[in-house]
């Protein structure tokens, strides 16, 4: 029998259809093999069907019946959703920076532009609502989870009633896909323990293949392929994760394409460009050489001017001024514009080449002949540009996580001709960050101002966007983009989820803005608030009230006032699109209403209780299957334990004792953390025990013994005092063979706050990069035996005080 109707379907899979409800649609026969058919969606999974074939006691006068395949509706298009790192207002040349971007000027060439799109100042909040279509701390992200409190806005968590967007569409019969970076896993969670609900497969997603947490290098990431850490640049020396990515989305959607022609595909693309570190390949960066020589202030003002002739600020829009605690270009030394200048080419570099290898991912769309029905949505930045590379910038952004904010200019400079290459993880000074958010003020973290938040956005679908080329203004933010897939894909948004009853969408479709009637609509977006650690900001129809920040991000340990005595701010956006005239002593009634808005909408979004003790609250407990532990005993090679489940031995005493079978001619890692930029490794080299202490690059130290170890059983010691208390204190080494000293050593610092976080812990093996290229060249595996190594650790000699300052730093380098 073959059903065609929503009511005989209705009838047979034991639903009742009231009128107006969606019909479903079935293609093929019922219980056929190809068979399909869409669903409501409103419980996911959906309920199995009844058997609607014949079961007798023998095969024979049997009949077979399929279960029919679930589909999107007749006409879905594929969803590629990008998302690029770091990349304020002003950065891509799309929305008039300086930079060029053409695979963003192409989406927005063959459809729209949105000038008035916002974020919530910092990624992982960010992201978190971009997949569920929830404010962040909704989503539980009021803050990274690094960071995180044991408050429902606060705890990093996804509530199950929350599901996500790839969830809702693999369920409707979609391909979902997830590549590049993943900041919405709890670090607690990251080890093979799991669990894995919040991994990318327990959101929804099929593949994964991306890196964990806030950054990691492109030369040798973080990387995982589903649940597995992966090592793809072995053996490859021009290996970029950016290039790497892309081609690894390309053969997935090649892939799809080969086995299910017709299923559509959900593509979530998010690549580590443009956060730190800035790893663009050199060709990259020599296009831009001498593109910055104009310095800060003059590329600013023609960012502004390109905006002006595009169209992506209002004709009446204002620059806002220059902050006083920054430098202008004209009071720099030679030198200090010879290194700015170069920093900011090597993020340019970094930001082009992210944007031309998204471009091929969409030129593979084009090439396998599904461009006009995929809708494409193209987000530049999850928050404003970093201020994170202090006003200095760094080579190693590893010290300034570690509270080195000063490294001479001098120094740096000797990292000119390798400034974003494999040897340095840099990042920029603060004041190009404030210059890429143009035309606003403050930059990344600064939820209160839109230099934090604006992004710019474009969005492409041939088959449904016609006016091409046009710009539209209405106000938006990131929880618009689930509804406006569900919408453009004709799937609700379901009401139960494994047995769950889900929470209400937050966000609105910004899909009425396709048609070229509605381009100048108002917004459907009516209230939306900001807060990120106490920067407040609230939007109501075109009115905007925030706080005035007490100081910038890149400004540490500075005191703060009481969170009720914040100065406010107010702004008409439909006549001040920068923020640059505050009406607040002018109109104190309409901020009064304004603020008593932000207090309603933080009650209902799980904001409150407010905290702007900033990165101190990273001194709170959180879950650790590790809190505690002062002996951890591994045997065999066990590499990739992520840092929060090894042994901390920054700041204590600490011994290390392995027990090993060494060969003839024994070589190899024994036990490291960390690597490159900071970190340690036992191991040995030649026969010869080594104990290397890499101190951020700043400082080597390295005890070695006299002689290799003969071939046998032998029990190596690495016994470390620590000259506490206090923070980056030096200390004594002994290291010992068979129960005898073979070297003793002084170092006057370690480090003080943390070792890199993307980098692992790793027994027998050294997966990522050496702690000392000279010695040796990773992976070093170890061509013996090892039966037991045994950390012991002291006591942390800190005062709370100071171990707060340790976390603080943690915390930063999550950001």
């Amino acid at each position: 029998m073959k059903i065609t109707t929503a009511l005989s379907l209705g009838f047979f899979l034991g639903t009742i259809y009231l009128p107006g409800a969606i019909a479903q649609q079935v293609n093929g026969t019922l219980g056929s093999p190809s068979a399909t058919t869409t669903i409501d969606g409103k419980q996911l999974p959906p309920p199995p069907p009844k058997f609607g074939g014949v079961i007798n006691e023998t095969v024979q006068g049997s009949k077979t019946w399929w279960p029919p395949r679930v589909v999107p509706p007749k006409g879905a298009p594929n969803v590629l959703l990008i998302m690029t790192d770091d990349q304020g207002y002003g950065v891509s040349g799309t929305f008039g920076g300086v930079i060029p971007t053409p695979a963003l000027d192409r989406i927005a060439n063959a459809g729209l532009r949105y000038t008035e799109f916002n974020s919530t100042a910092l990624c992982s909040p960010t992201r978190a609502a971009l997949i569920t279509g929830r404010n962040h701390h909704s989503s539980g992200f009021g803050v990274i989870s690094e960071l995180s409190t044991g408050f429902p806005g606060y705890d990093s968590i996804i509530t199950p009633d929350k599901a996500t967007i790839g969830t809702i569409l693999r369920n409707n019969g979609y391909a979902t896909s997830w590549f590049g970076k993943n900041h919405n896993t709890p670090g607690f969670q990251y080890s093979v323990a799991g669990p894995f609900d919040q991994w990318p497969s327990g959101m929804g997603f099929e593949y994964f293949y991306g890196f964990m947490g806030g950054e990691t290098d492109q030369w040798t990431p973080y990387l995982f392929r589903d649940h597995t850490q992966i090592f793809p640049w072995i053996g490859k020396p021009d290996y970029n994760l950016i290039t790497d990515m892309a081609d690894e989305a390309i053969s997935r959607m090649k892939q799809l394409d080969a086995a299910a022609p017709d299923q559509p595909f959900f593509v979530y693309y998010v690549p580590g460009g443009s956060h730190s570190p800035h790893n663009p390949k050199k060709e990259w960066v020599d296009k831009f050489k001498g593109k910055f020589d104009m310095g800060w202030n003059a590329m600013r003002e023609q960012i502004f001017a390109n905006q002006k002739r595009l169209g992506v600020v209002p004709a009446n829009a204002q620059l806002t001024p220059w902050p006083d605690d920054l430098p202008k270009w004209e009071t720099l030394s030679a030198d200090e514009k010879k290194l700015f200048a170069r920093q900011a080419e090597v993020f340019a570099g970094y930001t082009a080449y992210t944007d031309y290898e998204i471009g091929r991912v969409i030129q593979a769309v084009e090439d396998m002949g599904k461009l006009d029905n995929t809708l494409i949505i193209y987000i530049c930045g999850d928050n404003g540009t970093s201020p994170e590379g202090t006003l200095l910038g760094t080579p190693n952004q590893y010290t300034a996580y570690n509270g080195i904010l000063k490294v001479p200019v001098e120094e740096q400079l000797r990292f000119y001709d390798v400034w974003g290459s494999a040897a340095t993880y840099p990042h920029m000074a603060v004041a190009w960050s404030w210059a890429f958010d143009t035309p606003f003020k403050w930059t990344k973290q600064i939820a209160s101002h839109f230099g934090g938040t604006r992004q710019g956005l474009a969005i492409s679908w041939p088959a449904r966007i016609k006016d091409v080329g046009g710009i539209r203004t209405q106000f938006h933010h990131i929880i618009d983009i689930v509804p406006t897939i569900l919408e453009a894909t004709g799937i609700k948004a379901p009401e139960m989820v494994n047995g769950i009853a889900q929470a209400p969408i937050e966000g609105v479709s910004i899909a009425y803005t396709f048609d070229k009637a509605n381009a100048n609509a108002p917004s459907t977006h009516k209230i939306q608030y900001f807060e990120m650690v106490s920067n407040r900001g609230i939007y109501n129809d075109g009115w905007y009230a925030n706080t005035t920040p007490p100081h910038g991000p890149w400004v540490l340990n500075a005191p703060l006032p009481p969170i009720n005595e914040y100065k406010w701010e107010l702004y008409d956006l439909t006549e001040d699109y920068s923020q640059a005239n505050d009406l607040a002593a002018k109109m104190p009634d309409k901020l009064k209403q304004m603020q008593a808005l932000f207090l309603q909408e933080a009650a209902k979004y799980n904001v409150l209780p407010l905290d702007n003790s900033q990165f101190a609250r990273a001194i709170e407990p959180r879950p650790s299957a590790t809190a505690g532990l002062t002996v951890f005993t591994y045997s065999g090679e066990m590499p990739g334990i992520p840092t929060g489940n090894a042994p901390n031995i920054l700041n204590r005493s600490f011994k290390i004792t392995a027990e090993v079978e060494v060969p003839e001619s024994g070589d190899g890692m024994i036990v490291t953390e960390g690597g490159r930029w900071g970190g340690y490794g036992l191991y040995l080299l030649k026969g010869v025990p080594v104990f290397d202490y890499n101190m951020l690059m700043l400082l080597q130290a390295r005890w070695a013994g006299d002689q290799p170890l003969s071939p046998g059983k032998h029990t190596i010691v690495f016994d470390f005092k620590y000259d506490g208390p206090g923070v980056a204190k030096g200390g004594t080494g002994v290291l010992k063979v068979d129960g005898n000293d073979v070297r003793t050593l002084q170092v006057p610092k370690t480090v003080p706050f943390l070792l890199p976080a993307d980098e692992t812990f790793d027994v027998g093996i050294d997966t990522r990069t050496g702690v000392n290229d000279q010695d040796y060249q990773v992976p070093f595996r170890f061509n013996g035996q090892i039966d037991n190594v045994t950390f012991n650790l002291g006591p942390t000699q800190l005062t709370a005080a100071e171990d707060m300052n340790v976390r603080e730093a943690t915390a930063r380098a999550h950001d």
